[in-house]
């Protein structure tokens, strides 16, 4: 596995599925107290969409169907994405 390759899949295993997991299980949690919002309702499904993108990429890392420009271009945009919520 290419260098690119498993810091993609180190980004998304150590850092967004722990960290999203964790957000999704106090949105639960919410729910389940019936202090959830609306609002609140739509992150639970959208989050569930995005570990199962972030699955993917995985699997895709895994199973070495991306080519390293691919999983840099990933890579970037995630990083993108961290800075900006770094940023709120």
């Amino acid at each position: 596995m290419s260098n690119v390759k498993s810091e993609l899949k180190d980004i998304i295993v150590e850092g967004i599925i722990p960290e999203s997991k964790a957000y999704l299980e106090d949105l639960n949690k919410k729910e389940i107290d019936e202090t959830i919002t609306e609002d609140e309702k739509e992150v639970i499904n959208d989050l569930n969409s995005f570990l199962i993108e972030l699955e993917t990429i995985i699997k895709a890392v895994d199973d070495d169907k991306i080519t390293d420009e691919e999983a840099a271009q990933i890579y970037e945009k995630i990083n993108s994405m961290i800075n900006e919520h770094k940023e709120h």
